[in-house]
């Protein structure tokens, strides 16, 4: 074979044995609509869902007054992590549903207790998380987002 013949080959999927794989007849599958789930005053959805996946946005450690709790990384750790609950329930999910999280934490300094608290919430099976300690939008400790998987 040449060089120059590349381009015109066609790939096709083989077996193991190396013969031509036929692709299997599949139903056409309906495509699910993308569905956003609460409001906020900025311009995001607190929950997507895409398919079996959800995701939700970074969560805050406000409460339901609508400002940020009183005390330091414990507490709000804790009130974003009841938030992130909340999102999830909008959506039809619950925290064992959580497949991964993003934690930026405004001083790294805080990862320990931080990380005490988070553990009580995924005590079992926890998911994959990526923590990293960032400058925040707001006057905060911490944001917490999170992606969950349930077949709908």
């Amino acid at each position: 074979m040449l060089l120059s013949d590349i381009g015109s080959m066609r790939i096709m999927p083989t077996s193991v044995d190396g013969s031509i794989a036929v692709p299997l007849n599949r139903k056409k599958e309906a495509q699910l609509p993308k569905q956003c789930f609460g409001k906020s005053h900025v311009p995001l959805s607190p929950a997507v869902r895409a398919g079996d996946f959800v995701y939700v946005s970074g969560q805050v450690p406000v409460g339901s007054d609508g400002l940020v709790v009183k005390g330091g990384i414990a507490e709000q750790t804790e009130q974003v992590l009841q938030n992130v609950k909340a999102a999830l329930a909008l959506a039809g999910c619950t925290m064992d549903d959580v497949v991964k999280t993003t934690v930026w934490l405004e001083d790294a300094r805080d990862f320990g207790t931080f990380n005490t608290v988070y553990a009580k919430h995924f005590s079992k099976d926890p998911p994959a998380r990526t923590t990293v300690e960032s400058r925040l939008m707001i006057d905060i400790k911490i944001e917490v987002e999170a992606v969950a998987y349930r077949p709908v």
